[in-house]
């Protein structure tokens, strides 16, 4: 079973590729689970944005809740998830049910989010599964449902690593992640800085 030491009190991503930018990110213990603070900052395609958020996980890192704003020269949005804990989300009250069974956010704007599914899952080397998740757009906030596979490999020098899959992104690479569980390459997207 992997086994994560406890998270450090902030980490940081630089974007590269698909956009030029940085994520700083608070985490902190609470009675129900851990509770995450972040906020991208970044220019993709010529728009400069920012995406601030605020994730409430359980004990077993599913996602409890999201609160989350988006800025850029087209104004403010915000957004409200919930979710149950056993897969049915609201979003800003009302039902979700094309998320049915999702147990973590993945945002677009943020490396963070892969750690969700990586510590709620407790991959044994060689295992792998779905993971599918609510996904936030940055821009617009629209939420759709994304399915996504992780495998684990075996660690690289202490370091685990996983093979990652989005399908509808044309998307699959390799994860390298810290002791504590935190991406630190995501090919393509985001480098860890801090």
């Amino acid at each position: 079973m992997t086994v994560f030491t406890p998270p450090p009190g902030t980490a940081a991503w630089q974007h590269l590729g698909v956009r030029t930018g940085f994520e700083v990110v608070y985490l902190r213990s609470t009675p129900g689970g851990c509770r995450v603070e972040g906020c991208t900052t970044a220019v993709e395609d010529g728009d400069a944005w920012v995406f601030d958020y605020v994730i409430e996980l359980d004990p077993g890192w599913a996602t409890r809740s999201a609160r989350l704003t988006s800025r850029s020269a087209r104004g403010e949005r915000h957004l409200a998830l919930e979710t149950d804990g056993a897969g049915h989300w609201r979003l800003d009250g009302k039902p979700a049910p094309w998320l049915d069974g999702c147990l973590d956010v993945d945002l677009e704007s943020s490396a963070l989010t892969n750690a969700f599914p990586v510590h709620r899952l407790h991959l044994d080397v060689g295992a792998a599964s779905p993971a599918p998740a609510a996904f936030v757009r940055a821009a617009d906030l629209a939420v759709e449902r994304l399915e996504q596979h992780y495998a684990r490999l075996p660690d690289d020098g202490g370091r685990q690593r996983y093979d990652y899959a989005a399908p509808v992104f044309d998307v699959a690479c390799r994860l390298t992640y810290d002791e504590s569980g935190l991406v630190l390459d995501y090919p393509g997207l985001a480098v860890r800085a801090a």
